[in-house]
Protein backbone atom coordinates (compact mmCIF):
# COMPACT_ATOMS: atom_id res chain seq x y z
CA UNK A 1 0.00 0.00 0.00
CA UNK A 2 1.24 3.27 -0.82
CA UNK A 3 -0.10 6.84 0.41
CA UNK A 4 0.32 9.93 -1.10
CA UNK A 5 0.21 13.29 0.50
CA UNK A 6 -0.23 16.60 -1.33
CA UNK A 7 2.64 18.63 -0.75
CA UNK A 8 4.51 22.10 -1.90
CA UNK A 9 8.36 22.82 -0.65
CA UNK A 10 11.07 24.60 -0.93
CA UNK A 11 14.59 22.38 -0.49
CA UNK A 12 17.85 24.70 -0.06
CA UNK A 13 20.93 22.10 0.88
CA UNK A 14 24.01 22.75 0.93
CA UNK A 15 27.38 20.22 0.01
CA UNK A 16 31.08 20.55 0.40
CA UNK A 17 33.04 20.83 -3.10
CA UNK A 18 35.09 17.51 -2.14
CA UNK A 19 35.56 15.45 0.85
CA UNK A 20 38.30 17.57 2.23
CA UNK A 21 36.06 20.72 1.44
CA UNK A 22 38.81 22.58 -0.40
CA UNK A 23 38.32 21.71 -3.90
CA UNK A 24 37.55 24.91 -6.19
CA UNK A 25 38.73 28.65 -4.99
CA UNK A 26 41.55 26.62 -2.63
CA UNK A 27 42.35 23.83 -4.87
CA UNK A 28 45.73 24.36 -3.48
CA UNK A 29 45.26 23.41 -0.21
CA UNK A 30 43.00 20.64 -1.13
CA UNK A 31 43.97 16.99 -0.83
CA UNK A 32 41.50 15.06 -2.58
CA UNK A 33 42.37 13.04 -6.01
CA UNK A 34 40.12 14.36 -9.46
CA UNK A 35 38.73 10.68 -8.68
CA UNK A 36 37.91 11.02 -4.90
CA UNK A 37 36.01 14.70 -6.10
CA UNK A 38 34.10 12.65 -8.80
CA UNK A 39 33.43 10.21 -5.82
CA UNK A 40 32.22 12.05 -3.86
CA UNK A 41 30.24 14.33 -5.65
CA UNK A 42 28.81 11.00 -7.26
CA UNK A 43 26.92 10.15 -4.18
CA UNK A 44 24.44 12.69 -4.98
CA UNK A 45 22.53 10.77 -7.81
CA UNK A 46 21.39 12.29 -10.57
CA UNK A 47 17.58 11.62 -10.77
CA UNK A 48 17.87 13.64 -7.16
CA UNK A 49 19.81 16.50 -9.18
CA UNK A 50 17.41 16.58 -11.75
CA UNK A 51 14.61 17.20 -9.16
CA UNK A 52 16.39 20.48 -8.39
CA UNK A 53 15.92 23.38 -9.96
CA UNK A 54 18.66 25.44 -9.26
CA UNK A 55 22.48 23.97 -8.11
CA UNK A 56 25.20 26.13 -7.79
CA UNK A 57 28.68 26.63 -6.44
CA UNK A 58 29.46 29.56 -4.14
CA UNK A 59 33.11 30.38 -4.20
CA UNK A 60 34.88 31.65 -0.57
CA UNK A 61 33.94 35.46 -0.33
CA UNK A 62 37.17 37.20 -0.55
CA UNK A 63 38.60 39.79 1.95
CA UNK A 64 38.15 42.90 -0.36
CA UNK A 65 34.40 41.42 -1.69
CA UNK A 66 33.45 41.88 2.32
CA UNK A 67 35.53 45.18 3.34
CA UNK A 68 33.39 46.89 -0.03
CA UNK A 69 31.50 49.79 0.94
CA UNK A 70 29.81 49.82 -2.62
CA UNK A 71 26.32 49.87 -1.93
CA UNK A 72 23.87 47.58 -4.55
CA UNK A 73 20.86 46.70 -4.56
CA UNK A 74 18.58 47.55 -1.42
CA UNK A 75 16.46 44.59 -0.12
CA UNK A 76 13.35 46.78 -0.37
CA UNK A 77 14.14 47.16 -4.29
CA UNK A 78 14.67 43.33 -4.57
CA UNK A 79 11.36 42.97 -2.59
CA UNK A 80 9.31 44.94 -4.93
CA UNK A 81 11.03 43.30 -8.22
CA UNK A 82 9.93 40.02 -6.97
CA UNK A 83 6.71 41.09 -5.36
CA UNK A 84 6.22 42.25 -9.12
CA UNK A 85 7.36 38.49 -10.71
CA UNK A 86 4.76 37.19 -8.30
CA UNK A 87 2.10 39.25 -9.38
CA UNK A 88 3.05 38.22 -12.90
CA UNK A 89 2.83 34.82 -12.33
CA UNK A 90 -0.19 35.27 -10.89
CA UNK A 91 -1.95 36.80 -13.35
CA UNK A 92 -0.34 34.08 -16.01
CA UNK A 93 -2.10 31.52 -14.35
CA UNK A 94 -5.38 32.89 -13.29
CA UNK A 95 -8.25 30.34 -13.04
CA UNK A 96 -5.67 27.52 -12.81
CA UNK A 97 -4.27 25.11 -10.02
CA UNK A 98 -0.81 27.06 -10.61
CA UNK A 99 0.94 29.55 -8.77
CA UNK A 100 4.19 29.89 -9.68
CA UNK A 101 6.36 29.00 -12.53
CA UNK A 102 8.05 26.04 -10.76
CA UNK A 103 5.03 24.48 -10.36
CA UNK A 104 3.99 24.17 -14.75
CA UNK A 105 3.72 21.33 -16.33
CA UNK A 106 4.34 20.34 -19.97
CA UNK A 107 1.63 22.24 -21.03
CA UNK A 108 2.26 25.40 -19.88
CA UNK A 109 5.81 25.10 -20.38
CA UNK A 110 5.35 24.85 -24.20
CA UNK A 111 2.83 28.07 -23.79
CA UNK A 112 4.28 30.28 -21.59
CA UNK A 113 8.43 29.40 -21.39
CA UNK A 114 9.27 30.03 -25.34
CA UNK A 115 12.43 31.33 -25.83
CA UNK A 116 13.69 33.61 -28.54
CA UNK A 117 15.70 32.30 -31.48
CA UNK A 118 19.25 32.67 -29.86
CA UNK A 119 17.88 30.91 -26.74
CA UNK A 120 16.72 27.74 -28.52
CA UNK A 121 20.10 27.53 -30.56
CA UNK A 122 22.09 27.84 -27.44
CA UNK A 123 19.36 25.56 -25.40
CA UNK A 124 20.67 22.86 -27.77
CA UNK A 125 24.10 23.23 -28.35
CA UNK A 126 24.09 22.96 -24.27
CA UNK A 127 22.14 19.87 -24.40
CA UNK A 128 24.16 18.39 -26.61
CA UNK A 129 27.85 18.90 -25.20
CA UNK A 130 26.82 19.46 -21.19
CA UNK A 131 24.26 16.35 -21.38
CA UNK A 132 21.18 17.64 -19.84
CA UNK A 133 18.53 14.82 -19.62
CA UNK A 134 15.01 16.14 -20.58
CA UNK A 135 13.95 17.35 -16.54
CA UNK A 136 17.18 19.63 -16.81
CA UNK A 137 16.01 21.08 -19.83
CA UNK A 138 12.28 21.76 -18.55
CA UNK A 139 14.10 23.04 -15.55
CA UNK A 140 15.91 25.63 -17.30
CA UNK A 141 13.22 26.53 -18.79
CA UNK A 142 11.12 27.05 -15.56
CA UNK A 143 14.26 29.16 -14.25
CA UNK A 144 14.56 31.52 -17.34
CA UNK A 145 11.20 32.61 -17.32
CA UNK A 146 11.37 33.26 -13.69
CA UNK A 147 14.43 35.28 -14.47
CA UNK A 148 12.66 36.66 -18.01
CA UNK A 149 9.59 37.83 -15.04
CA UNK A 150 12.22 39.38 -12.31
CA UNK A 151 13.20 41.30 -15.24
CA UNK A 152 9.90 42.53 -16.31
CA UNK A 153 10.42 40.98 -19.74
CA UNK A 154 7.59 38.99 -21.24
CA UNK A 155 9.78 37.35 -23.81
CA UNK A 156 12.29 34.55 -22.75
CA UNK A 157 15.74 35.86 -24.23
CA UNK A 158 18.87 34.16 -24.79
CA UNK A 159 20.70 35.93 -21.91
CA UNK A 160 17.92 34.71 -19.46
CA UNK A 161 18.87 30.65 -20.78
CA UNK A 162 22.25 31.94 -20.36
CA UNK A 163 21.82 32.50 -16.68
CA UNK A 164 19.33 29.72 -16.22
CA UNK A 165 21.72 27.02 -17.65
CA UNK A 166 24.59 28.51 -15.29
CA UNK A 167 22.16 27.46 -12.24
CA UNK A 168 22.96 24.00 -13.62
CA UNK A 169 26.37 23.33 -12.28
CA UNK A 170 26.36 19.93 -10.88
CA UNK A 171 24.03 17.92 -13.20
CA UNK A 172 26.76 17.98 -15.91
CA UNK A 173 28.28 15.21 -17.71
CA UNK A 174 32.13 16.63 -17.23
CA UNK A 175 31.92 16.42 -13.66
Amino acid sequence: MSLTYPSRFMLVAAMNPCKCGQSGENSASCTCTPREIHQYRSRISGPLLDRIDIHIEVPAVKYRDLADRAEGESSAEIVKRVERAREIQLERFRGTKVHCNAHMGSRQIRKFCEPDAGGHRLLEVVTEKLGFLARAYTRILKVARTIADLEGTESIREQHIAEAIQYRSLDRKNL
